[in-house]
């Protein structure tokens, strides 16, 4: 499977410089693309092909006065920005068509600027390496210092070249990885485990352990309320307003980055320590619209069960997804019985059916597991959970009412 490796780059005020041109000459030819689309589109005409665009946007516009700054710059970022151009268009036609998973995907727009993400790619036929001693060359940028965290662990098939709204340079490397070497770095283990994701607790796991929730957003509050009250105060369109802008841009990339490498370790740890995750497909957008929106954000589930997906197909575990309408905090563990829809400050219960008492969030987890197909008896036997007669509170009711939190 392919993956992106990503290091920062510390580009010297003449790389930075090349790279601005670059990265503006990239959106010139992206904007050059979609209005020729466009402009194809209401006229009635066919949308002209890649090679004919090429050969208009790129090839005759460096010979024309008002384009001729496009020769300052690899001709590969502008073929690839022609790409993206087209990727664009061809997501948005099979989206329209029902082809493409996912929210509906509008039509290309034009981009500014003053985006506050800048990004060019290069591919092999660029003449891009890896100097001896370390540093990244680009053509017509010139060697750029990196700081490497770590090996590559293949030679990489492309580079992008990115700027982030913090005003950070990073180098993205497509890399192929090995699965022989992904077997050897992750044998098979023996443990399956389930997991309840929620607010209270971050995670808590079939077998109790509880992994607090960092909240890295809640504890940097206070540092993001001082520094969008000072770029409010500045005037529209000053030097100032940019440098204030960068402050609360880097404060909150700072937020986002322990928030991303927190899921990369626990996600890591747990795709180490068992062959089998069962996890609830929970539905982040509709609980990103209630009361405890600014928690479900700080707390970022879609990233982290993604991180378990990828690595879960890279080390050959199993990842297993149960729906968001089971109902893992109603039902007993022990003796499988529904006891109906509790509030959510109520973290402990006591079975009507057995007596067992349960923490919500043990119970929960305990029976995202059974509901994953990972439970397992003493022979080896799955276990998946059976019928229970109706309790007396359940006659009349309709379905399992869904709950607002998980939590």
């Amino acid at each position: 499977m392919q993956l992106r490796y990503a290091f920062r780059l510390y580009p010297d005020t003449g790389q930075r410089t090349a790279l601005a041109r670059a990265f503006g000459c990239a959106r010139v030819v992206y904007n050059d693309a979609v209005r020729a689309r466009e402009d194809a589109r209401r006229a009635g005409e066919a949308f002209p092909t890649a090679s004919v665009l090429s050969r208009k946007l790129i090839t005759e516009a460096k010979q024309t006065p008002g384009r001729s700054w496009l020769g300052e710059v690899s001709a590969v970022v502008l073929q690839q920005s022609l790409r993206d151009a087209e990727a664009a268009y061809r997501n948005f036609f099979a989206s329209l068509k029902g082809e493409r998973r996912g929210a509906k995907t509008g039509a290309p727009r034009f981009k500014s600027r003053k985006d506050t993400r800048q990004s060019i790619r290069f591919t092999a036929n660029a003449c891009w390496s890896i100097t001896g001693s370390g540093r990244l060359s680009l053509p017509k940028v010139g060697a750029v210092k990196v700081k490497w965290s770590r090996v590559l662990p293949a030679r990489p098939s492309s580079v992008s070249v990115i700027k982030d709204a913090a005003g950070r340079y990073f180098a993205s490397f497509v890399i192929d990885t090995d699965p022989d070497a992904d077997a050897a770095r992750m044998p098979d283990a023996n443990h399956t485990v389930g997991i309840d994701l929620g607010l209270t607790h971050f995670a808590v796991l079939c077998d109790g352990t509880k992994i607090d929730s960092p909240r890295f957003l809640r504890r940097a509050e206070k540092k993001l309320k001082k520094v969008q009250w000072e770029l409010s105060r500045k005037q529209k369109g000053s030097k100032n307003r940019e440098k204030a802008r960068l402050k609360v841009a880097r404060a909150h990339a700072q937020v986002a980055d322990a928030r991303r490498e927190f899921h990369h370790q626990l996600s890591t740890k747990l795709i180490r320590d068992n062959q089998a995750i069962g996890v609830e497909d929970l539905a982040v957008k509709g609980l990103a619209r209630t009361r405890l929106a600014k928690s479900v954000h700080d707390a970022g589930w879609t990233q982290f069960v993604h991180m378990l997906e990828y690595k879960a197909v890279r080390y050959g575990r199993t990842l297993v997804k149960i729906g968001r309408f089971e109902p893992t905090s109603q039902v007993c563990s022990a003796c499988g019985a529904k006891d109906g829809p509790k509030p959510l400050h109520i973290r402990e219960w006591t079975c009507a059916a057995c007596g067992a008492v349960h923490d919500r969030d043990h119970n929960a987890a305990k029976n995202v597991k059974t509901a994953a197909g990972l439970a397992v008896t003493a022979c080896g036997a799955q276990v998946r959970p059976g019928l229970v007669l109706a309790q007396r509170v359940e006659a009349g009711s309709h379905g399992f009412p869904s709950e607002t939190c998980a939590a």
